[in-house]
């Protein structure tokens, strides 16, 4: 899959693995390619939960930790934004589902960005049949179907 050339990633994975940041940046780079987006500039940074609770009461008046905060800077054609994933939280509730910490990592970048892109989901029991959801797992098990196929190419 080639990259196109205006689509510009910054992660800032802070003491997490390089791997793990590496992961992050193809999810994000995939979800754009994914809706059809060229040129955009999106930013992602992992923060503590003191962080994440600061941002959240700052932007949403909620006075908790959360998962992950996204923001659209741009309009129109011009795709800018910030995501801001909550480590401790993402690494609660991966220990909750029963997966890995990268899986849930990967799924909240993509929720994240699929935000900046404008798209929104009802809160309560329909979010999970709303169509940002079902892009969003989409998304991840395409992403982590495509590392599996890499991985086996590279045992051959």
């Amino acid at each position: 899959m080639t990259q196109p050339t205006g689509l510009r990633v910054h992660v800032d994975a802070g003491a997490c693995p390089d791997a793990t940041a590496s992961l992050l940046e193809r999810a994000i780079r995939h979800t754009l390619e994914a809706e059809r987006r060229a040129d955009a500039e999106v930013s992602l940074a992992l923060l503590a939960d003191a962080e994440m609770r600061e941002l959240n009461l700052r932007y949403l008046g909620k006075d908790h930790p959360t998962d992950v905060l996204a923001f659209s800077l741009g309009d129109g054609d011009d795709v800018v934004g910030d995501v801001y994933v909550g480590l401790e939280q993402a690494t609660r509730q991966a220990a909750e589902l029963g997966i890995p910490l990268e899986e849930e990592l990967v799924r909240l970048a993509v929720h994240g960005t699929l935000h900046v892109l404008g798209h929104d989901h009802p809160e309560g029991p329909e979010r999970e049949q709303s169509p940002m959801f079902q892009a969003q797992e989409r998304l991840v098990r395409e992403l982590f179907a495509a590392a599996h196929t890499r991985a086996r190419s590279l045992l051959r």
